[in-house]
């Protein structure tokens, strides 16, 4: 179940604190509830993305997305992720997320996102590929940046781990095959 109260909750806090810049990192503190636990009792993965969802909300609300989409009935979609796993996040353990956009190109937005445990060890770090959209497929996030009322930012440069995933993603076969695993693609 999705955790709505928190994230009204979550959004609440967000819109009292001060507006950041569109890749300033927007930090958030939680605890692992009962209810996030899996059968080995530490932070099940899929939930783990689901908390992922309320530090990129919180964001978007800070940097004016969430304005900017409300205004023009825009959505918002995930396009791909990449994720680590590294150390387990127990039952009531408090943790910090950091979330942060940190470049775009013609159709998507890359944001980063990472939970820390308090010994200052990264537990998990995940990047997705997001894209704002419109009835007509993608909305460029030049317009989006501008609607946001940023119609000369520029995207820093993309970091060569971020490249190396587009690049990769972009050989991976589209769509996979309906009866099994996907079948390397024939020059």
């Amino acid at each position: 179940m999705f955790p709505i109260v928190r994230l009204i909750k979550d959004l609440l806090v967000a819109r009292r604190m001060p507006p950041l810049e569109l890749t300033d990192t927007h930090v958030s503190r939680h605890i692992c509830w009962p209810w996030d636990l899996d059968i080995w009792l530490e932070l099940n993965n899929g939930r783990a993305m689901t908390l992922y969802d309320l530090g990129r909300s919180m964001n978007a609300q800070r940097v004016g997305l969430i304005g900017a989409i409300s205004r023009r009935r825009w959505g918002m979609t995930m396009a791909g992720s990449t994720v680590r796993f590294r150390r387990r996040i127990r039952g009531f353990e408090r943790f910090e997320m950091r979330s942060r956009a940190v470049c775009w190109d013609d159709k998507f937005i890359y944001l980063e996102q990472s939970m820390w445990k308090k010994n200052g060890e990264c537990a998990s770090h995940v990047m997705f590929r997001s894209a704002v959209t419109n009835s007509k497929g993608i909305v460029p996030p030049v317009k989006v940046l501008a609607e946001m009322g940023h119609p000369d930012a520029i995207s820093p440069p993309m970091p060569g781990w971020i490249a190396a995933w587009v690049q990769a993603d972009a050989a991976r076969p589209w769509p996979p095959m309906q009866h099994g695993m996907a079948q390397e693609r024939l020059a």
